[in-house]
């Protein structure tokens, strides 16, 4: 193995901060506060619903129940945002699960007060529709969406079936809830001894404990932690087939020929770029495995486990804790300007982070952009490591791009699309990854960093397109009629594996409980978004890197467009057609530099 560097050398050596949490008062300054709000909704919505059988009055009466519509989401968003990331950190506390839950129903009852809109909107037409927006200056803000909404007219149902699907809401978000519930606060979590250290193997553990020196540990780690979740196999199938088939049954209501073409029609995504990505995905998969054969080189290790794919080829004996990360992060930002770093660096120390694991909080890392008029939150679980140092850096990418649309879009328009939201993330590690890269003093910090590449390239890449081929597959199966058990996935995930690595990786029974530690199962196709994002977000940066100004503003562009057009359209304008094989291509083109640099066998 590679001897342990110094690398962060370009970062100040300041005194770490102590550890933060976020100040979620700025939403709403007591929980008082927060009662009254929730408490003063229900009559917002009972207006909403006076609005029904209104619409062909005329513009401005379009507009007023508009406005009635969204001022009641956004109060929504505000809403969940408190109680929700109130509840991540307290998954124990039922004071918060009953507040959080609270909110839920008042979103079923938004949707309920709201499921005449769409199909009235549609009996009003193209053409009247668009005179109005010509005619009423208050409809500008609402032009891309009204458009959309007319554009799904064949999805659209009869104001009485639209409301009954309405009513499905609570019923649908009960396996993902349930999942988090059962897997943050009641799955009772192993001990195991690491060094003389016994600890609950716990998912912030497990991330920890992964990347151990010792194969040994490793190996136990992942057979203790992933065959934890395979002792539950059944419950937890239970609630991801009962997911699936929800899904499927509000494809079929509205009229689709699957789940996958449901889920990507709301962006108006066409179902052969899912299919371009896999297609391409299988092409490029002699690509990781020549990735997989030099990282066994690199260890020592004749055969590759599914164990061994954490630990560090080149260890560092720098740690990276919150605030050293911060920093890197905002010196990394440098080709984005000196506004965006400034706000970057701002939002690090605003209350806007909550830093650290706790023993009732989520696992894994998130941002929440959802209340508009405030700021986004970031909730991580900092480990002081490289992994810790670029999650910080993603995430912070999320919340920049929904500060920059915020500030450019209102809110109609504000909420940006899924399939270009990972790309600002993404970005930023990879101008993390620039930037340490251009201050590496030795070959060996040099090779630490392109290392760290393959391996991003590896897990948002290679890993998530693993998991959307999952996703497609248990959804084909609720479509034909098949039953869907978590024995079946068990098996379903094990063959995904093989065929994924072939022979660069040996596989314990343990590793094909895997997908039932994955929540994204639960997001409704969401996960292979992942992947063209980061194939975008790697383009975008070359072109940002090796251009001036004019590259530079045109990705901010995109960054601050929100949903002001269909997100495919933003991203071309932007310079990336994701329908095509060209940005995959050059993925994996770029991959094979990087090994060639390394010295990997062909």
């Amino acid at each position: 193995m590679i001897t342990a560097i110094a690398l962060w050398s370009i970062v100040s050596n300041a005194a770490d901060t102590p550890p933060q949490t976020w100040d979620l008062s700025h939403i709403y300054p007591t929980v008082e506060a927060f009662d009254a709000a929730r408490d003063a909704l229900p009559a917002r919505l009972d207006t909403l619903q006076a609005c029904e059988g209104t619409l062909d009055k005329g513009a401005a009466q379009l507009a007023t129940c508009l406005d009635t519509l969204y001022g009641a989401r956004q109060e929504l968003n505000r809403l969940y945002t408190y109680a929700g990331n109130h509840r991540s950190v307290a998954m124990d506390d039922d004071s918060w699960q009953q507040r959080a839950g609270s909110v839920e129903l008042l979103s079923s009852r938004l949707d309920q007060a709201s499921s005449w809109f769409e199909p009235e909107l549609q009996s009003l037409g193209e053409a009247k529709v668009e005179s109005w927006l010509s005619a009423e200056p208050r409809l500008k803000s609402y032009a891309y969406p009204l458009r959309a909404t007319l554009r799904h007219g064949a999805h659209v149902l009869p104001p009485a079936q639209e409301h009954l699907l309405a009513l499905t809401g609570d019923m649908a978000r009960g396996p993902s809830a349930a999942y988090t519930v059962f897997t943050t606060s009641e799955l009772p979590w192993p001990n195991i001894t690491v060094d003389g250290q016994e600890e609950a193997l716990r998912p912030a553990t497990f991330t920890r404990l992964r990347t151990h020196q010792d194969a040994a540990v490793r190996r136990q780690v992942f057979d203790t932690f992933f065959g934890t979740y395979g002792k539950y196999e059944a419950t937890i199938g239970t609630l991801l087939s009962t997911e699936v088939q929800a899904h499927w049954f509000r494809a079929q209501a509205r009229g689709y020929d699957s789940s996958v073409q449901a889920a990507l029609d709301g962006e108006f995504l066409p179902v052969s770029t899912y299919d371009t990505l896999v297609e391409q995905t299988h092409a490029g998969r002699p690509t990781l495995q020549r990735y997989l054969r030099f990282r066994a080189k690199e260890l020592g290790i004749e055969q590759l486990s599914y164990s061994d794919l954490y630990v560090p080829l080149v260890a560092s004996d720098e740690a990276y804790p919150f605030q050293r990360s911060a920093d890197a992060c905002v010196a990394a930002t440098k080709p984005l300007g000196k506004d965006y770093q400034q706000q970057l660096a701002a939002a690090m120390s605003a209350g806007w982070i909550d830093v650290a694991p706790g023993p009732n909080k989520v696992s894994g890392a998130y941002m929440d952009g959802a209340a508009y008029d405030v700021h986004p939150y970031v909730l991580l679980n900092h480990n002081d490591d490289w992994e810790g140092a670029t999650t910080l850096c993603h995430e912070m990418g999320h919340a920049m791009h929904s500060v920059l649309s915020s500030k450019a879009q209102p809110y109609p328009t504000a909420d940006y699309s899924t399939f270009i939201a990972e790309i600002a993330s993404t970005f930023n590690e990879a101008l993390l990854a620039d930037e340490l890269l251009r201050q590496a003093k030795t070959p060996e910090a040099r090779r630490f960093l392109l290392v760290q590449q393959l391996e991003n390239l590896r897990l948002t890449y290679f890993r998530q397109v693993q998991f959307a081929e999952f996703e497609r597959q248990i959804h084909a199966k609720v479509e034909a009629g098949e039953p869907l058990t978590g024995a079946e996935m068990t098996r379903m995930y094990r063959t995904l594996l093989q065929e994924t690595y072939g022979d660069a990786i040996s596989l314990n029974e343990s590793d094909a409980y895997e997908w039932a530690y994955i929540p994204h199962f639960y997001y409704d196709f969401y996960v292979w978004q992942y992947a063209t994002s980061i194939a975008a977000s790697s383009l975008l940066a070359d072109q940002v890197l090796q251009g001036g100004k004019p590259e530079r503003e045109r990705y901010l562009d995109l960054l601050k467009a929100g949903a002001s057009d269909d997100a495919a359209e933003l991203l071309k304008r932007a310079g990336v057609d994701l329908s095509t094989p060209a940005p995959y291509q050059a993925l994996f083109q770029r991959m094979d530099r990087i090994l060639d640099e390394l010295g990997a066998e062909k």
